[in-house]
């Protein structure tokens, strides 16, 4: 089974980019996205969703704002949006769908940015915290569950190309790597790094800014965290910089399991 994990920065400008070329080159069973940016009423008319594929789409209430979208080939259950009791109950920011896939559970999630002023530092650590809680339960589920998205924190020092010079900076602040310790001490996999290696210097972002690109400037900060079931399962993680870049600032994650 193959699922992706891609956000894709704004899903109207990614279709005029080609978005449905990598779908179906990719071809996963499916496929996470965020940062979708767009109402259901907004995207084009002349846009179906890729043949094969149902999508649910749970959009922030600002227009060209965050939200989330999932996309399967297979049957696929709705089991919630956002996360009761937290700083924003009804998700109106669109940050969290859950799915359910057969006997896979997938939790789709679009972490909050601090990076643009304090206050909106202080709501994602706030909302780091409420997630934390929110997942943690998932982890004792007698099926694999999939913790996937952008969850704009680089963990280690290989997650990122300059870790000297941004250990200021929002995303890669020490607390928040802490934090992010703390998720796989809960018992969480992250998949990509346990695949690869502790010492594999490998990015999922880059800035547009002083050819990041070209100079594999980058962050990881796009994620598939499993439980154990999940990560018995696990065959191979790759992050596909070649094409997902033409798409996106950010490149898919490419995740394969076992069927069972």
């Amino acid at each position: 089974m193959r699922i992706v994990t891609w956000n894709v920065n704004g899903i109207r400008a990614a279709i005029r980019k080609g978005l449905d070329k990598f779908i179906d080159k990719m071809d996963a069973d499916v496929l996470m996205l965020q940062e979708v940016r767009c109402l259901p009423e907004q995207l084009p008319k002349d846009w179906e969703v890729p043949e094969g594929y149902e999508m649910i789409l749970h959009p922030a209430e600002k227009k060209g704002y965050s939200g989330v979208a999932t996309l399967s080939k297979g049957p696929m259950k709705e089991q919630g949006r956002g996360m009761k009791g937290s700083l924003d109950p009804a998700d109106s920011e669109g940050r969290v769908l859950i799915t359910e896939h057969d006997d896979l559970l997938l939790v789709n999630t679009y972490l909050p940015s601090g990076s643009s002023k304090e206050e909106r530092q202080i709501y994602k650590e706030t909302w780091m915290e409420q997630w934390r809680q929110f997942i943690q339960p998932l982890i004792a589920l007698e099926k694999p569950v999939i913790v996937a998205g952008d969850l704009n924190i680089a963990h280690t020092e290989n997650d990122i190309w300059n870790p000297k010079g941004n250990a200021k900076s929002s995303g890669f602040l020490p607390h928040e790597r802490e934090w992010f310790s703390d998720l796989l001490n809960d018992g969480w996999h992250d998949l990509f790094r346990e695949h690869v290696g502790p010492d594999a210097k490998l990015f999922s972002w880059w800035s547009n800014r002083g050819q990041a690109r070209i100079k594999d400037r980058g962050w990881r900060i796009d994620y598939l965290l499993g439980n154990k079931i999940a990560f018995d399962r696990l065959v191979s993680v790759e992050i596909d910089r070649q094409g997902g870049l033409e798409v996106s600032d950010h490149a898919p994650v490419i995740l394969d399991l076992h069927s069972s």
